[in-house]
C-alpha cells in the first residue's frame, strides 16, 4: 500500500507555538475528557474516557476507503471503519465485522457471517453493505487506484476493465448476514485482504447520490468502527470521537482522538518532548532525523522491522532512464550502508531486492547487486551512454523528484551527491508537496522519483504485483514486462506454497533485471510513546488497532 510522506522544517519558537495552538492541542482545553472512574480492563489506572493526541504529516488525500491509497489516510481509516476481518499483533487476520467465516474444500468459496452492529446512525450493518462497497471500488467509472486488490474474486478484474458485469462479480450478500465470495483461483492470504482499508464496507442508503459525503465530517459521513469522524479542519486537525454504536463499544477505552497536521518532524518532535503529543512513529509523523541519537540515549527509542521498501521509482519512458542500463548504473551507485549510517540512522536494512527482509519466505536477501557498485555502475553508464549515442556523462541530467521532507531531501542530497562524483553526470532535487507530488508521479512527470511502499498484506505478492502492468494504478514507471506478468499470475494459480514462493522469487528477479525501480532501504519503524499510553504498538505492515490503546492519568 502506502506512498509514504511529507514534511518542513520549522523553527521559530513563536510559529512552533501557533502550530500548537492550531492543533487545539496543550493548554487548559475544555473539551479535555475527564475520568469517569470505571476500569478499562487494561490498567488499575486506566480512564475509559481517555484522550489520545496524535499528528500527521499533511491533509489526508481523500478518507474514502475505496479511493485512498496513502498511509496518513489509511491510519484513520482503519480505525474508523471495520473490515470483514482485522489483524493481530503478529499481522494474523481474526474476526472483525464478520463473527466466523467457512472456506470450501476448493478453498474457492468463502462464506462469512456479518455480526450484529449499527453504523454510526443507528443503521444496521449488512453483507449488502460489502457487495456494494467493492463493486463500487471495482467500478471503472469510479476510478478506484486499488481495485486491483479485489482481483481474487471472480470476474472483479473483467469487470473493472470494462470487459464484464457487476453482476458477474463473485461477491452476492445472500441475505443481511451472510456473504458469499467466490475466487478466482485459490488465495492464501485471502483473509489478509478482507482486512485492507478498500474491502471496508460503505452504507449505500447513506451516501449513495451524494458525491461528496467523504469530504467532510457532519452526518453524511457514516462509519462502522470503533470511532466517528467527530470533525476535520482541513489542513489543520481531525478529531475521532468513540463510536457508541460499535459492537465492541465496552473494550474501546480511547473517548477521543486528536489528529494534528503538522508537516516538520523537527517540530513533531519537538511537541513529543513537550508531552503535547503521545506518540511518533508508523502510520503517523515519523521520528525526527536530527532526534533519533537522543531518543536512543534516554532509551526511549523502539527499533522494529517493517514489511516496507523505501525506493527511487525510475520513469522508463525518459530519454535516459528509460535506458535499462541508465537505470542500471543509477541504481548500483548508491551507497545504502553509508546512507543509513549517517543519513536515516534507524539501522534499517541496505535493500538489494523488491521484497523486504520481513516478509514471510523472505527474510534471506537475495542480493541482486552489491551495494554502491561502482565499478558496475560506470560499465552500466557506459553501455548505456553508448546505446544512447553520448560520449561524455556529463550530458546526462537526472532530476530526483520527492515530496517535501526534511528526511526526504537529505536522502536526494547524498545520492545526488554520490552520482555526482562516482557518476560524472548532472543531478538536480525537485521538491513539491505530496499531492502535488503524487500527481508527478502518476503523469510520468519524473525522472527518479523517491517512494515507500509498505506492504498491504504480510505476502512478497503486494511488493511486486504494484508492476504487473504500466496500467496498474500503483506502478507509475511506465514499465511492464510479459514474462514478469506471467509468473506473478503463475504464482496465483500455484497452490503448493514452495512452488508459488519460487514463482515469486522468480518475478523478482525478472524485476531486478531491468530495474525500473531502485530499491535504496528496507524500513524499521522507528518510534517513541508517552509513558501513560499502553498498547500503542505498529505491527510489521505500520497499523496501529486504536481501539486497543489505554491512556493512563499520568
Amino acid at each position: 500500500m502506502n506512498k509514504n510522506k511529507k514534511f518542513l522544517l520549522l523553527t521559530v519558537l513563536a510559529v512552533f507555538s501557533l502550530v500548537l495552538a492550531a492543533c487545539g492541542f496543550g493548554g487548559d482545553s475544555s473539551e479535555k475528557s475527564k475520568d469517569d472512574g470505571k476500569d478499562s480492563g487494561s490498567s488499575e489506572t486506566a480512564s475509559s474516557g481517555g484522550e489520545l493526541n496524535l499528528v500527521v504529516t499533511s491533509e489526508p488525500p481523500s478518507l474514502h476507503p475505496g479511493l485512498a491509497t496513502d498511509t496518513t489516510s489509511s491510519a484513520i481509516l482503519t480505525n474508523i471503519f471495520e473490515n470483514l476481518t482485522t489483524l493481530d499483533a503478529d499481522s494474523k487476520p481474526v474476526a472483525a465485522a464478520a463473527s466466523d467465516w467457512t472456506i470450501s474444500e476448493d478453498q474457492k468459496t468463502y462464506t462469512f457471517t456479518i455480526r450484529d452492529n449499527k453504523w454510526s446512525n443507528g443503521d444496521p450493518v449488512t453483507a449488502k453493505d460489502f457487495e456494494y462497497a467493492w463493486k463500487w471500488a471495482l467500478n471503472p467509472d469510479n476510478l478506484s487506484e486499488y481495485a486491483s486488490i479485489f482481483y481474487p474474486i471472480k470476474g472483479a478484474a473483467a469487470y473493472n476493465n470494462g470487459e464484464g458485469s457487476a453482476d458477474d462479480v463473485g461477491v452476492k450478500a445472500e441475505d443481511d448476514k451472510t456473504l458469499v465470495v467466490t475466487l478466482e483461483n485459490p488465495t492464501p492470504y485471502f483473509l489478509e485482504l478482507t482486512a485492507f482499508k478498500t474491502y471496508a464496507p460503505l452504507n449505500q442508503k447513506a451516501i449513495e447520490g451524494n458525491d461528496e459525503w467523504y469530504t467532510d465530517a457532519g452526518d453524511d459521513y457514516v462509519t462502522n468502527g470503533p470511532f466517528t469522524l467527530n470533525e476535520w479542519r482541513h489542513n489543520d486537525a481531525i478529531v475521532l470521537k468513540k463510536n457508541p454504536e460499535y459492537w465492541d463499544a465496552d473494550k474501546v477505552s480511547l473517548e477521543t482522538i486528536n489528529i494534528g497536521m503538522v508537516e516538520s518532524e523537527t517540530t513533531a518532535a519537538t511537541m513529543f518532548k513537550a508531552g503535547e503529543i503521545d506518540y511518533l512513529g508508523a502510520p503517523y509523523q515519523s521520528v525526527a532525523l536530527d532526534s533519533i541519537e537522543g531518543f536512543k540515549a534516554d532509551g526511549s527509542l523502539n527499533i522494529a522491522d517493517q514489511a516496507s521498501v523505501y525506493v527511487y521509482k525510475l520513469n522508463t519512458k525518459d530519454k535516459f532512464t528509460g535506458n535499462a542500463n541508465i537505470r542500471k548504473a543509477l541504481t548500483l551507485a548508491i551507497d545504502r550502508q553509508g546512507l543509513i549510517d549517517n543519513i536515516t540512522k534507524g539501522e534499517q536494512k541496505p535493500a538489494l531486492g523488491m521484497v523486504p527482509i520481513a516478509v514471510s519466505g523472505f527474510e534471506e536477501d537475495r542480493g541482486y547487486f552489491k551495494d554502491n557498485d561502482i565499478e558496475g555502475a560506470k560499465a552500466a553508464l557506459e553501455a548505456g551512454m553508448k546505446e544512447l549515442g553520448i560520449k561524455d556523462p556529463s550530458e546526462i541530467t537526472v532530476n530526483i523528484s520527492f515530496n517535501t521532507s526534511e528526511a526526504h531531501a537529505a536522502i536526494a542530497q547524498f545520492i545526488q551527491e554520490g552520482w555526482t562524483k562516482n557518476l560524472g553526470i548532472k543531478v538536480g532535487l525537485d521538491n513539491s508537496e505530496w499531492q502535488v507530488y503524487l500527481e508527478k508521479l502518476n503523469q510520468l512527470d519524473y525522472q527518479a522519483g523517491r517512494l515507500g511502499w509498505t506492504g498491504d498484506y504480510n505476502d512478497a505478492y503486494t511488493f511486486l504485483e504494484i508492476y504487473d502492468t504500466a496500467a496498474n494504478g500503483n506502478n507509475d514507471t511506465g514499465w511492464e514486462n510479459p514474462e514478469y506478468k506471467k509468473l506473478l499470475d503463475q504464482s496465483n494459480l500455484e497452490t503448493d506454497p514452495a512452488k508459488r514462493l519460487e514463482l515469486l522469487k522468480q518475478a523478482e528477479s525478472v524485476i531486478m533485471t531491468d530495474l525500473p525501480v531502485a530499491p535504496i532501504y528496507y524500513y524499521t519503524n522507528l518510534s517513541v510513546v508517552q509513558d501513560n499510553v499502553k498498547n500503542m504498538h505498529a505491527d510489521v505492515l505500520g497499523n496501529i488497532p486504536l481501539k486497543e490503546v489505554v491512556v493512563e492519568e499520568k
